[in-house]
């Protein structure tokens, strides 16, 4: 029997609420040589269900998740592409800066220097025509080519396998290269398709190793909030939202009043004013933890005008969340749980666009099942994040965004067994959100984030906040 649960706003009580603990040391867990060994048997299988000889798959700073998927590592500054032959064979083909990586690679792979992927205006002395390196990496005429950039094009009206987020100089080199006889296409969905993706579900050592991410993340968030007061200003407030060096995988917000004035995200040395809106968010491999509110002590801090952000704004918002959370689970289509947002939050009075939630992973939008109609069934392994976005014009927004993981009974016991400190940590945020925070959780619905369902309205206030209450 399928399990909706929805909340509503008369549910939602304000009052004094234990903030969550957050001071236990996290530490990274590696990705091992079985998980790797697994992922290219995985994904040398979908080759041949796709019917396609060799994959292209593009990397460069921003967009190198599905490459470091296969190699364990990403482009620091240059330009990377994998290419994978359907037998196994793998050649890299690297920047000036990035040859010595060829030593690190998780598979075997032979590395093919291709200037072209270099800074501007170093060295291109060895430089070939593009088609000339393709032919080293075994890339021959009649070949069917997949191509694997970053993004999953949907669109109605177009052949979405025939538009690439590659660069042209690559396209157009790989055309050359293989078509008549042979044939290009976008293969992105081949890892990341929110259906049968590659990477759309994890195993235990994954689980683990994004975990670290998303717990640390969380931490530097509640120690933001737990330092905001009146005067200080964003650079100081962000100055917890860094951690170990880890790479961040959005860009880091802290704002305080109207944001990005100017054009400028990042945050400025502008001091926080009573009744600021205010939002900050912070994303590591694995997970972003998120929120917005008022600088307030309670609603009489408020602009006149946005009163009734408490009441009409967060609660409602409060409502959905802890709904988000109570329906997920391995019995529900993403459709459905998109229906129990709507019911509770209907988007023609709140203004939402954008799916009420996503797959997470390395990125902090791998790609979404969550969309009107969907049948796409959640199952174990998925990691998700809870992701509403109201825009009621009248007031701020509320939100509060942070990740969960699907873990079915046997997914659940690997992780126990293997990583009981994982284990522990996700253990104590479950009994949190339903003891603390009254909010009903499934058994498989693993919290990643220590701040999961915590959910301060007024931020100055710093012992209130939401929790669901049963209807007397």
């Amino acid at each position: 029997m399928k399990r909706i649960k929805k909340y509503t706003r008369e549910q939602v009580a304000y009052m004094l609420v234990r903030p969550p603990q957050y001071a236990d040391i996290k530490l990274p867990v590696p990705i091992t040589a079985k998980t790797v060994k697994e992922r290219r048997k995985n994904v040398l299988a979908r080759m041949q269900k796709f019917h396609v000889d060799v994959l292209f798959i593009y990397a460069d700073r921003e967009h190198g998740a599905n490459f470091s998927y296969l190699t364990g590592f990403e482009p620091r500054f240059e330009e990377a592409v994998l290419v994978l032959h359907i037998d196994g064979t793998a050649y890299l083909m690297l920047g000036n800066e990035m040859l010595s990586m060829e030593q690190f690679c998780r598979i075997p792979a032979r590395a093919i220097h291709v200037p072209h992927f270099s800074l501007p205006n170093q060295p291109m002395l060895q430089e070939k025509k593009m088609e000339e390196y393709l032919e080293k990496a075994g890339i021959k005429k009649g070949m069917q080519v997949g191509v694997v950039g970053w993004k999953l094009f949907t669109c109605i009206f177009t052949e979405n396998e025939q538009i690439y987020d590659v660069p042209h100089f690559l396209i157009d080199a790989l055309e050359r290269k293989v078509t008549s006889q042979g044939s290009l296409r976008n293969l992105t969905k081949l890892f990341i398709d929110p259906c049968n993706g590659v990477r759309v579900t994890v195993n235990a050592n994954e689980l683990a190793y994004y975990e670290f991410g998303a717990a640390v993340a969380s931490d530097c968030v509640m120690t933001c909030l737990e330092q905001i007061e009146v005067g200080k200003t964003e650079l100081t407030l962000a100055e917890p939202l860094a951690a170990y060096g880890q790479p961040v995988n959005v860009q880091t917000i802290c704002a305080t009043g109207e944001r990005f004035t100017d054009g400028v995200i990042a945050p400025r040395n502008k001091p926080t004013v009573r009744g600021d809106r205010f939002s900050v968010t912070m994303g590591l491999r694995g997970g972003l933890t998120s929120r917005a509110a008022y600088v307030a002590n309670g609603t009489d801090d408020l602009p006149v005008s946005e009163r009734g952000y408490f009441e009409y704004g967060a609660k409602p918002y409060f409502a959905a969340l802890a709904t988000w959370y109570a329906t997920i689970g391995l019995d529900i289509t993403a459709g459905e749980l998109y229906d129990a947002i709507e019911s509770v939050l209907p988007k023609e009075q709140y203004g939402w666009m954008l799916n009420p939630g996503h797959l997470t992973s390395s990125e902090e939008w791998l790609s979404s099942p969550f969309f009107a109609g969907s049948d796409i069934r959640l199952t174990s392994g998925m990691m998700l994040q809870a992701d509403i976005i109201p825009r009621a014009s009248a007031f701020g927004r509320a939100g509060a965004e942070d990740g969960i993981a699907l873990a079915d009974k046997e997914l659940r016991d690997q992780l126990k067994e293997q990583y009981p400190q994982v284990w522990d940590r996700i253990c104590r945020r479950r009994t949190y959100m339903q003891e603390v925070l009254g909010i009903s959780l499934k058994e498989e619905v693993l919290p990643l984030s220590d701040l999961a369902g915590y959910y301060r309205p007024f931020l100055l206030n710093k012992q209130f906040a939401f929790k669901m209450e049963e209807k007397v």
